[in-house]
């Protein structure tokens, strides 16, 4: 299938077979991609969702690497990660960013943000988006915990221009992405930017 553009502060959304791979492509380096992943009970209805709780506890990491699974709230495997070129550093703590947050930040709640990208790339397809927001696989995002272990911060991506991740479904799902619109903190280098799908 041709490589798909996720438009800077934009979401997508896509329909995966299982057995089917996606390449999510950090274009540019500095961009970080919400990921998140439904099960469907009809065309229209979600059924399942991507949890990050779920795939934590059964990983006992906080970040996947090749080889690990990625977990539903039902702690079904949806996603295996096969390959990642872009240094490793990913997040599984963070929640989606919306309007909330940016107005708690100050930046106005008519700032676009991942939770209604979610939304936008759902009723692309006809799908119903979850009441609540689910918390996304953050990729190409960098939240150190340090030292103390109880504090964290929001820094700039370690990824390099045209890394990616690789995922596979293990059963038919849909896959949306947010381009992340995070202008005011360090998370995208203060400028969001295009990133890229390639299904296969």
């Amino acid at each position: 299938m041709p490589q798909q553009t996720i438009p800077a502060r934009h979401g997508i959304a896509a329909a995966l077979n299982a057995g089917e791979t996606i390449k999510v492509i950090n274009t540019h380096g500095t961009q970080v991609v919400d990921t998140f992943a439904f099960t469907l009970s009809s065309p229209s209805t979600i059924s399942t969702q991507l949890s990050m709780q779920h795939t934590r506890a059964s990983l006992n990491k906080i970040i996947p690497q090749p080889g690990d699974g990625l977990f539903n709230n039902k702690r079904e495997k949806l996603l295996t990660v096969l390959e990642d070129t872009s240094g490793g550093i990913h997040d599984t703590m963070i929640a989606a960013c919306d309007r909330q947050r940016y107005e708690e930040l100050g930046g106005g709640s008519s700032h676009r943000n991942c939770a209604d990208n979610l939304v936008e790339g759902l009723e692309g397809l006809g799908i119903e988006a979850p009441t609540f927001t689910p918390s996304p696989l953050n990729l190409f995002m960098n939240i150190p915990v340090h030292e103390d272990r109880t504090t964290i911060s929001f820094e700039a991506p370690v990824s390099t221009a045209g890394s990616y991740v690789v995922l596979r479904a293990e059963v038919d799902l849909v896959v949306a992405f947010s381009a992340c619109p995070q202008d005011i903190l360090k998370i995208n280098c203060g400028k969001p930017v295009d990133a890229h799908c390639e299904i296969s």
